[in-house]
């Protein structure tokens, strides 16, 4: 049986299944398909290579051909103007991110359970502490997808948000007590996390997309503008200079443009026509860079936990101290790797 989501497909041959296979997880992953055009796909191609009665290779092609010539025939603009590097759109990616803060609750609750036994203390100073953290990195990933997105009104709000949280967690921190209310079971707090993640695996996807993608408001061209600025600086990671300079070419055809004709006349949908500006080779460099700065932001962030385990007194625990030095090597060989990805070829000497 193939491994098709959503659908169950026989396949005679084993080389078919291996095939199949492949073609969807380069639809998935190479070419960002949307949710379901794997399983459509396989299901036609199923189909006519039954009908042929030879190996899909031989009717259909490569599965790497095949998924190309699917992807390009298949996949529309609107489509990958509205994803970003890992194919998921604004939704999809704020609720991975509030997901994975919910696992990784779920993960540290029972790190802390094999560690330190079944029960954990409570206290007001600790409860404020860490209810400051899970605000500010949702906050923060709230942030990061507005301003992806274009919506630079939002980010700041969140990111305002995310500041507040933090600072006013810290506040309270420091001068609440550090006597223990009550001892709670770890397994309990455990399963408050998964809760937590399986809830916000039922944000409204769909709703945060409209929301994020909703057109500047029918005839204003600045605001079109701004928002095509916007988008190639963060969804695309486009220079803020070559940005603007996009921005002040439409802006000079836009003024010889014959009266009444509005942006969206002139260039169509500003994400798709963002899309358009941004695509080439040079836009795969620039966004393996972004993420190479935040490689490089969370080695840093976790190499300074590590070092105040280090020179703290000694008063850290063994456990956690190790669990930083594992998580600083991954993250520096992560950072290593992606700069050897982007960091140009070396010239070859002239014979």
């Amino acid at each position: 049986m193939s491994g098709t989501r959503g659908t169950s497909l026989t396949w005679t041959r084993e080389e078919d299944e291996d095939w199949a296979a492949t073609v969807e997880v380069r639809l998935v992953l190479r070419h960002d398909a949307p949710v379901g055009l794997a399983d459509e796909v396989l299901a036609e191609a199923h189909e006519i290579v039954t009908e042929a009665g030879r190996p899909a290779p031989e009717v259909l092609g490569t599965p790497e051909e095949y998924a190309r010539t699917v992807a390009a025939e298949r996949i529309g603009e609107a489509h990958r103007a509205r994803v970003d590097a890992d194919g998921l759109t604004p939704g999809e990616r704020i609720v991975a991110a509030q997901v994975s803060l919910g696992l990784l609750g779920l993960g540290l609750c029972v790190l802390d359970w094999v560690q330190d036994g079944l029960w954990a203390e409570v206290t007001p100073s600790g409860a404020a502490a860490l209810a400051a953290i899970a605000l500010t990195l949702a906050c923060a990933s709230f942030a990061v997808v507005a301003g992806a997105a274009g919506r630079w009104r939002g980010m700041g709000g969140f990111a305002a948000g995310g500041v507040t949280a933090l600072l006013g967690g810290g506040v309270l921190a420091a001068v609440l007590p550090e006597e223990r209310l009550f001892r709670v079971p770890l397994p309990v707090l455990a399963l408050g996390c998964a809760a937590v993640a399986a809830a916000a695996a039922a944000l409204p996807k769909a709703r945060i997309d409209r929301w994020l993608a909703a057109p500047p408001p029918a005839g204003d061209d600045e605001a079109w503008l701004a928002r095509l600025g916007r988008l190639l600086r963060g969804r695309h990671a486009m220079p803020a200079a070559e940005a603007r300079g996009h921005v002040r070419e439409a802006r000079q055809h836009l003024a010889a443009a014959p009266e009444g004709e509005s942006a969206e006349d002139a260039f169509g949908d500003v994400e798709v026509y963002a899309l358009r500006l941004a695509e080439g080779p040079a836009r795969k460099g620039r966004l393996a860079r972004r993420k190479l700065w935040g490689t490089g932001a969370a080695a840093l962030f976790f190499t300074v936990l590590l070092v105040d385990d280090l020179v703290g007194g000694g008063g850290g625990s063994p456990f956690w101290t190790a669990l930083h030095v594992a998580v600083v090597t991954f993250l520096l060989w992560a950072l290593w790797t992606e700069w050897r990805e982007i960091r140009p070829a070396p010239r070859r000497p002239a014979d």
